[in-house]
């Protein structure tokens, strides 16, 4: 049962018909039973940020679909290769993509395209850490803001990227255009069939976090990589950095 604080925190949902992941629905009755553990990042550093608000919208509902979230602030975040992995934030980005089993992520259209803001966040979480792949398997939702027409050009990238970074994107989507008439001064999004999508893609992210997470090690057992393993394939192919 979804507690009511949280549904108190979403006035345009309709209590009866947001319902709880049923994991035996799923078939998955040995499933580890821990909160999911989502990661959002969102790609503008605006005051007034309608990704920000898709983000912590998308935040609640999660939190009200039983899923533990957290929420990456890109602000002092350094450009990709302008400063040394151990910079502070890129620090608190890694630890983040390693600690959740699913992300979302939220961009502005921009000249066509993901925010600079955006593509930086997912361009410090590397393919691989010691051997490790700390996105591999891991779940994905996409979702991006426009200020003019409804586009789809960010959530394609986005899921290109997603796709590269060996995640398991969800099918669903959303892309909110003229984003400006879609919140209020709060920030808090307007009931619209632009919601319901969003709603949507939560829900769906949330059921194949459950289906896939305890199962990610074997469905990204790979041939290739039992032969040659991870380490010694960056050896192999390994370039000097331009």
């Amino acid at each position: 049962m979804t507690e009511p604080a949280l549904l108190d925190d979403l006035p345009n949902i309709v209590a009866e018909h947001l319902h709880p992941v049923d994991i035996d629905a799923l078939g998955l009755p040995q499933a580890s039973r821990h909160a999911p553990r989502i990661l959002i990042l969102y790609g503008s550093l605006r005051r007034r940020s309608y990704s920000r608000f898709v983000a912590e919208e998308a935040g609640r509902l999660l939190r009200c679909l039983g899923c533990e979230v957290r929420t990456f602030n890109p602000s002092g975040l350094p450009l990709p290769d302008d400063a040394e992995a151990d910079h502070p934030r890129v620090q608190a980005l890694r630890e983040l993509a390693e600690w959740s089993e699913g992300m979302v992520w939220v961009s502005p259209e921009r000249h066509g395209a993901m925010t600079s803001v955006m593509k930086a966040q997912i361009d410090w979480i590397p393919l691989s850490i010691g051997g490790m792949r700390p996105t591999q398997g891991k779940t994905l939702a996409v979702m991006q803001v426009s200020g003019g027409s409804q586009s789809f050009n960010a959530v394609n990238q986005m899921r290109l990227l997603g796709r590269w970074m060996r995640m398991l994107t969800v099918p669903n989507q959303s892309s909110v255009p003229k984003a400006f008439n879609e919140f209020d001064d709060n920030g808090r999004m307007k009931d619209s069939s632009l919601y319901r999508r969003i709603v949507d893609v939560c829900e769906e992210l949330v059921k194949f976090t459950w289906l896939t997470r305890d199962r990610s090690d074997y469905l990204t057992d790979r041939y290739s990589e039992r032969v040659e393993s991870p380490d010694a394939t960056s050896r192999r192919v390994n370039q000097q950095r331009h």
